[in-house]
């Protein structure tokens, strides 16, 4: 057992390479931990916090940097369970929806805001699935109610005219629209901060987090692994293992049989478009209750996505989108708006592969959306399925599964009401003393931010013309989140790599901050 060390402390959450060495270092040794987690997603950070929250040592092993698969290719929206709902499965909807509020109300409502989101009324959608669509909104209201999500942070949908339609979604096809179906979901500013934010967490409450450390051979006694940075290798032990590799969870216990699923995006700029304040839902034609979205961001551009596309074959490690992805998206999206899509448009691509458990089903849209946890005969939990905005129950559920199979002490899972680091009241969060982009993404460290600005005028500067992200953002993700190159702050302490041309112009002075600060010379 371990005593936990204070979670709102700064130096308490900070990864950087120094503690990393030193951490990686006390592993090496051979001590064993009481839970060794293999994986650096939303749902390993998840576990790892989980379980040092309840007061066990914990080791978090990962062979790239957090958030490398497929936690940062989502479509960063915190569901509240209509598509669960649609299809009948009224537990896992209930389920989604009371974890979307645990994240809005509780643990991260600074990373976390409500998406506007308009499904357009064309002579297409008949007035009998009008209904149809209207009355499945009202029942996911329910769901919200039910999880006790206050309104304030979640509105009722309703019916609104043609002309709030309109000046919702100015690029919105005008011919015989008759009005839309306004809803309100969560959204993420990034699925990519909120497991660094995890992954802090955990760290405050003692977890080791070690990135570049790569899994050679599993046990339920531990692992052997390799120091990607020296190529060195070591062995942990630990009373316990959790599996949470995602769609490679297979290759490291044989048996788990999954069948991934490729959800590609593409980014566009918002305004080209005509897509801003709200996020626009397409039906898309010849399938019942699917949708195409456009789901403006932070910074202007807006996703269109998502495609639900089985995968065979070796798992790649970073997915790339087809073309006929790219003309499916376009097509649809196209079919709402007053003007066609060109493949000009497109500024950049991404895509996530699901973690779907095989269960036979022909089509993998077909497939539950709910987690698994599996133990292997030599004790190894494996947790893969579920959803981003379930991770927190499935995480506790692992870590359930790891304290009875091995006969760990430890109490319950207290994570529903542990603030990630950055977390604060929603009325808090609108006095702070900062930037509103800094708020958003960093919550009340912003203010840090703001002062490394102040103490150096250089930081203030951005890092590249016409990208928001400034020097200091990159000075802050090699001290405190654990950044090791430039690749970590430009894929995914920050999402400048999404579009190839914002990654090319800002690669140079990113990667200078970084090497400087890594040689101590940025103090």
């Amino acid at each position: 057992m371990t005593t936990p060390l204070p979670a709102g402390s700064l130096r308490a959450t900070s990864l950087n390479a120094g503690r990393r060495a030193a951490e990686l270092a006390a592993l090496a040794d051979g001590a064993p931990v009481d839970l060794l987690v293999v994986g650096g997603g939303v749902t390993g950070a998840g576990v790892a916090l989980d379980a040092a929250s309840r007061g066990l040592s914990v080791a978090l092993l990962e062979a790239n940097d957090l958030a490398f698969g497929t936690s940062r290719w989502s479509s960063k929206l915190v569901h509240g369970g209509l598509r669960y709902l649609a299809h009948g499965d009224i537990a896992l909807a209930h389920e989604s929806a009371v974890e979307r509020g645990v994240l809005m109300t509780r643990t991260a409502p600074h990373l976390v805001r409500a998406l506007p989101q308009l499904i357009p009324l064309h002579p297409e959608l008949r007035p009998r699935d009008e209904a149809l669509l209207f009355a499945g909104l009202v029942a996911g209201d329910g769901l919200r109610r039910a999880a006790r999500t206050p309104s304030k942070v979640l509105p009722r949908p309703r019916r609104v005219p043609a002309a709030e339609a309109l000046a919702l979604v100015p690029g919105l096809r005008r011919t015989r629209l008759r009005g839309g179906l306004l809803s309100f979901d969560g959204q993420l500013v990034d699925d990519a901060r909120l497991v660094v934010a995890l992954a802090r967490t955990a760290a405050g409450f003692g977890a080791r987090i070690i990135t570049r450390a790569r899994v050679t051979e599993l046990t339920g006694d531990g692992a052997d692994a390799e120091d990607e940075r020296t190529g060195r290798r070591f062995t942990v032990r630990a009373r316990a293992v959790v599996n949470a590799t995602g769609v490679w969870a297979d290759e490291l216990v044989p048996g788990v049989r999954l069948r991934p699923s490729r959800g590609s995006h593409l980014v566009l700029d918002g305004k080209a478009i005509g897509v801003g304040g709200a996020a626009l839902m397409v039906p898309v034609p010849g399938e019942r209750n699917r949708f195409v979205f456009l789901l403006p961001q932070q910074d202007g551009r807006v996703y269109l996505g998502l495609t639900d596309e089985p995968v065979t074959g070796p798992v790649p490690a970073v997915p790339a989108v087809p073309e006929s992805d790219v003309n499916f998206l376009l097509a649809v999206a196209s079919s709402a708006l007053s003007q066609r899509i060109p493949r000009s448009e497109v500024l950049g691509t991404f895509a996530g592969l699901r973690p779907l458990l095989d269960t036979g089903s022909d089509r993998t849209a077909d497939l539950s959306r709910k987690h698994a946890v599996l133990t292997s005969q030599d004790g190894v939990v494996t947790i893969v399925g579920g959803k981003l905005t379930t991770y927190r129950k499935m995480a506790a559920d692992a870590v359930d599964t790891a304290i009875e199979r091995r006969g760990l002490i430890a109490g319950p899972s207290r994570t529903a009401h542990v603030p990630l680091v950055g977390a604060g009241p929603h009325d808090r969060l609108a006095t702070v003393e900062a930037e509103e982009r800094l708020v958003a993404r960093y919550g009340m460290e912003a203010p840090r931010l703001s002062a490394l600005a102040e103490i150096d005028p250089d930081l203030a500067e951005t890092v590249a013309a016409g990208c928001p992200v400034t020097a200091a953002e990159v000075v802050w993700a090699v001290r405190h989140e654990g950044a090791l190159d430039a690749g970590d702050v430009l894929d995914r302490r920050t999402r400048i790599g999404l579009v190839d041309a914002d990654r090319r112009a800002a690669e140079p002075a990113v990667s200078d901050l970084v090497a400087r600060t890594l040689a101590g010379v940025l103090t």
